[in-house]
């Protein structure tokens, strides 16, 4: 083989052009890269933004603020509405204990007079007092020969009396109180037992 030959062949040949180990070590791996077109690998590109994920986020970002805007709205709903309670019912302490007061005005009527002078005062002015207390929004529970209601009676006495539907109340005992629609104090009651069973309709 000619000399010619060898320097045809794929063999990559350095001249020693006195350099030291480090910088042939370099050039070689250089030059290693330019045969294998290696170059620098730019860094990836950031992925088009396409109108179906502007879409998509948009989408989201509305849900989020609708969500956000609906759980506001309850919060205020939920405010007012025990800020109102708040009020509406701010005097029930109060009240409860002018009961007794009510209840010694209805026992001094009882045991007056009618139409006497001492009558007409008590109840002038209990009147009064019981004006200023509904303006409140106290409902007094009186009614008798209705049907007893465990939820604003308490049955204090059992009477047996075949004449009227058993569970009927004959007497109302101690008068009950609503604060608005808040029970204050069930009616102390009697109730007849012993007649026929009255039929609840459905």
């Amino acid at each position: 083989m000619t000399e010619n030959d060898k320097r045809d062949d794929d063999t990559y040949v350095l001249e020693d052009e006195g350099q030291s180990v480090e910088q042939i070590e370099h050039e070689m791996e250089k030059a290693a890269q330019e045969a294998a077109g290696d170059a620098p690998t730019p860094p990836p590109a950031a992925a088009p933004v396409t109108d179906e994920a502007l879409v998509k986020e948009n989408r989201d970002l509305k849900d989020r603020v609708l969500r956000t805007l609906a759980d506001y709205e309850n919060y205020r709903k939920r405010a007012d509405r025990e800020k109102q309670d708040y009020f509406k019912y701010a005097l029930a302490d109060t009240i409860r204990d002018l009961l007794p007061v009510l209840d010694n005005f209805d026992r001094a009527l009882d045991h007056a007079e009618e139409g006497d002078d001492f009558h007409k005062g008590v109840s002038l002015i209990y009147k009064q007092l019981f004006d200023v207390l509904k303006r409140h929004g106290v409902k007094v529970i009186d009614e008798g020969n209705v049907r007893f209601d465990p939820n604003i009676h308490e049955a204090v006495v059992r009477e047996e009396n075949a004449d009227v539907p058993s569970h009927t109340v004959v007497a109302v005992l101690q008068k009950g109180y609503f604060l608005h629609d808040r029970l204050l104090r069930p009616a102390m009651v009697k109730v007849a037992v012993g007649g026929p069973e009255e039929s609840v309709s459905s």
